[in-house]
């Protein structure tokens, strides 16, 4: 087997610039890792972790828990999460926590145990085991949230402004017209939820508070269906519906079907997220696009971060979204938009 001398001397460099390379990349130009990896590829080199990590007391391993793996969001997430892990050395362990506290702490005690390097959460909630961490470590604690912005939890963070998309979601609503929007949110405990909300009431006050009503989701398919009914059911029946999910995006087009209406043209609807299937609804849905997998590279840079011990201060990185502006959209009571 090739050791890590052959490679060295395969790539014109040192020893130590080949365990930099697979260690931390970003430390080394671009020119360079380019070829010490074509020289790890051609000679078949297998770093020893086993022997690395008695050696480091590190495990070359990144823990990432979600609320809810089922969720097509999650998974774009964590494949830039994969992405960024694999080209720093490490290897993702992954967690579905099915937003159950008990199962949170299991995966914090992983963390505890230094069965992993660092946590990467995606949830909202900080196991009290964390926390304690946190309150002793600081900066220094190897955690990181992604896609929720909770500053009082005390770790490094990747989102997006929440508060502005959602309102640049209404915003679009009201320039078509619509005067009575049905808002879905998601679970209120959640930070994402509250600053989503936040946003619609922003925006609504800026018109003079124009008729909301306000239903509670869970982000999932069957939650959407149910809510989109009761808003449906209420009078004034809105002309719009924004839902703080595009899973329950599908639930309210599915809503919209039993009670033959038409979308757009009888209720619009908007999503949040811009999953992979949001541009194949019928009709293609409008919705706020989350960099999905950047923020999965920024959490693990952050984290890199925290385990280098490059950084003394907790760091809050927020990426930007976008309104996509689809066909499920249109003038209140008016032909499709676009």
């Amino acid at each position: 087997m090739a050791t890590i001398q052959d490679v060295a001397r395969d790539a014109g460099v040192s020893t130590a610039t080949v365990s930099r390379v697979l260690s931390a990349p970003e430390r080394v130009a671009e020119a360079t890792r380019a070829r010490v990896l074509e020289s790890v590829e051609r000679l078949g080199y297998a770093p020893n972790v086993a022997a690395k990590s008695l050696r480091t007391l590190k495990t070359g391993k990144i823990l990432v828990t979600v609320p809810d793996i089922s969720n097509p969001f999650f998974s774009q997430v964590i494949r830039g999460v994969e992405e960024a892990a694999t080209a720093a050395g490490y290897a993702v362990l992954l967690g579905d926590t099915r937003q159950e506290a008990a199962r949170e702490d299991q995966y914090a005690l992983l963390l505890r145990r230094k069965e992993a390097d660092g946590l990467i959460f995606l949830g909202h909630r900080l196991p009290p085991a964390l926390a304690e961490l946190v309150a002793a470590q600081g900066a220094k604690a190897p955690i990181v949230n992604g896609c929720e912005f909770s500053p009082e939890l005390g770790v490094p963070s990747a989102h997006i402004d929440n508060a502005r998309a959602a309102a640049e979601a209404m915003e679009h609503l009201y320039g078509l017209g619509h005067r009575r929007v049905g808002v879905i949110t998601g679970p209120l405990a959640s930070p994402l939820s509250r600053d989503r909300l936040a946003g619609v009431q922003a925006a609504a006050a800026r018109r003079g508070a124009w008729g909301l009503n306000i239903v509670q989701g869970d982000f999932s398919i069957e939650s959407g269906l149910a809510q989109t009914l009761a808003l449906l059911d209420a009078e004034p029946r809105p002309t719009a519906i924004f839902c703080f999910s595009d899973e329950m995006a599908m639930g309210a087009l599915t809503a919209l079907r039993r009670r033959g209406l038409s979308c757009p043209a009888d209720v619009s609807v908007v999503g949040f997220d811009d999953i992979r299937y949001a541009r194949h609804m019928d009709p293609p849905l409008t919705t706020v696009s989350q960099p999905k997998e950047a923020i999965g590279h920024e959490v693990v840079r952050l984290l890199l971060d925290v385990l280098s011990g490059r950084v003394d201060t907790v760091r809050h990185v927020t990426l930007a979204h976008r309104l996509v502006i689809r066909a499920s959209t249109g003038p209140a009571f008016g032909p499709a938009a676009g």
